[in-house]
C-alpha cells in the first residue's frame, strides 16, 4: 500500500466496521474538542468534527491516509451527542419518542502528503416508537441491558436498541452504527489509487 491507513477514532464500533473492508489499518486518537459552535447545525457539527479528527491525526502522520468520522443525532434541529450518563440517556430517549431523528454521520479522508481531502455526510432518518408504545420501563430496561452511553442519541441499533424503533431510512446502512462504509470505500479507492 502506497500510504498507510489510519482510523482517526478510538470508537470500537468504527474499528469493527472498518475491519469489514479487510484493509490493514492502525488506530490513533484524534484528540479533538467536540464542543458545538454557537448556532452550528448538527450536520455542520458532524462534518466539521470528522474533518478535524482526520486532520489532527494526519498532522502527526502526514504520509498516511487518515479516516475521521463523527455522528450527531439531530432532534428538531438540535444536536444530541453521547449521553455519557444513564440519566442523560433516559432524557434523550424520552425526547425522541414518537419523533423522527436524523443521525448525521460524517466521514473525512485526508492525506497531507498527497494533498487528498474529501468528506461526505450520510443522513439516516430514524423513527422512534411513540409514547403509547415505548414506556419509561422499556427505556430503563434497554439502557440497563445495552448501556449505550457512548452512542450519539443513546440509540444502539445494532443491538437491543432496534426494538425502540419503527423505521430506519438510509442509503448507507452502516452509517447509523458510526461509519458510512459505502462513502468511506468510495473515498478510500480515490485516496489509495
Amino acid at each position: 500500500m502506497k500510504h498507510p491507513l489510519i482510523l482517526g477514532s478510538t470508537s470500537p464500533y468504527r474499528r469493527e466496521l472498518l475491519s469489514r473492508l479487510r484493509i490493514p489499518f492502525t488506530v490513533q486518537s484524534p484528540h479533538v474538542d467536540e464542543t458545538p459552535l454557537p448556532n452550528e447545525t448538527p450536520a455542520d457539527l458532524a462534518v466539521r468534527l470528522a474533518i478535524a479528527k482526520a486532520r489532527a491525526v494526519a498532522e502527526r502522520f502526514p504520509d498516511s491516509v487518515v479516516i475521521g468520522s463523527d455522528q450527531v443525532a439531530d432532534l428538531d434541529g438540535l444536536p444530541l451527542g453521547k449521553p455519557h450518563t444513564h440519566e442523560r440517556a433516559v432524557v434523550q430517549l424520552q425526547q425522541m419518542r414518537g419523533k423522527t431523528v436524523i443521525f448525521q454521520t460524517a466521514v473525512a479522508v485526508v492525506c497531507l502528503q498527497s494533498g487528498f481531502c474529501q468528506h461526505d455526510l450520510a443522513a439516516v432518518r430514524v423513527r422512534f416508537r411513540g409514547v403509547d408504545s415505548l414506556s419509561d420501563a422499556e427505556i430503563e430496561a434497554y439502557l440497563h441491558a445495552e448501556q449505550p452511553y457512548d452512542c450519539a442519541g443513546s440509540a444502539k441499533s445494532e443491538g437491543l436498541g432496534i426494538t425502540l424503533l419503527d423505521a430506519i431510512d438510509s442509503d448507507d446502512p452502516t452509517a447509523l452504527i458510526g461509519l458510512p462504509l459505502i462513502r468511506t470505500s468510495r473515498m478510500l479507492r480515490a485516496a489509495l489509487a
